[in-house]
C-alpha cells in the first residue's frame, strides 16, 4: 500500500469525504480523506462556492453570493449573509449556525476593499430534533473570500 493513502479501515468517523485539492495546488487532496468537524467544514465550503444551478440534479444546491458582487457594499454584506444562512441552513443539516459576518478585506493593497470575506461560526448538531447543542461543543470557523471579478 502506497504510504498517505487512506483505507477503509483507516476511516473512524460517520462523516467523511474525499478531501478537495487547495486552491492552487492540483493533487494535493489525491488519496486523502477528511472528516469529522473537518468534512463538515469541506461542505460548508462546497455549498457556499457552487453557484445555484451548477448541479443539473440539485439545481437549488449551492448559494448564490456571486450575483451581490456589484451591489453597493450596504446593500451587498445583508443578502450575502442572509444568503449564506439560507444555504447552510438548507443544505448542512450537521450544523447549528452561530454567525455570519460579512466584512470587506482592507490591507495594503491597491485592491483594499475590493474582496469580501465571509466568516461563519457553527456548532455541530447532534441531534435532529432541533434542541439547542450542550453548550460545552466548541464553535468552529469557516472563512472565505469573494474576490472581485478581474481581480483575484
Amino acid at each position: 500500500m502506497e504510504a498517505g493513502v487512506f483505507t477503509l479501515a483507516d476511516i473512524s468517523s460517520a462523516d467523511w469525504s474525499l478531501a478537495l485539492d487547495a486552491p492552487g495546488t492540483a493533487g494535493s487532496g489525491l488519496g486523502q480523506v477528511v472528516q469529522g468537524a473537518s468534512d463538515v467544514d469541506q461542505c460548508i465550503r462546497i455549498i457556499l462556492t457552487t453557484p445555484k444551478g451548477s448541479d443539473p440534479l440539485r439545481p437549488m444546491f449551492g448559494a448564490d453570493i456571486w450575483q451581490y458582487i456589484d451591489y453597493p457594499i450596504n446593500e451587498a454584506i445583508p443578502a450575502i449573509v442572509r444568503e449564506v444562512t439560507q444555504a447552510i441552513t438548507l443544505w448542512e443539516p450537521r450544523v447549528t449556525l452561530t454567525g455570519v459576518k460579512a466584512l470587506p478585506v482592507t490591507d495594503d493593497s491597491t485592491q483594499s476593499g475590493a474582496h469580501l470575506e465571509v466568516r461563519i461560526s457553527w456548532r455541530l448538531r447532534l441531534s435532529r430534533t432541533g434542541t439547542a447543542p450542550p453548550p460545552f461543543l466548541p464553535v468552529q470557523a469557516t472563512t472565505i473570500k469573494i474576490p472581485t471579478p478581474g481581480l483575484a
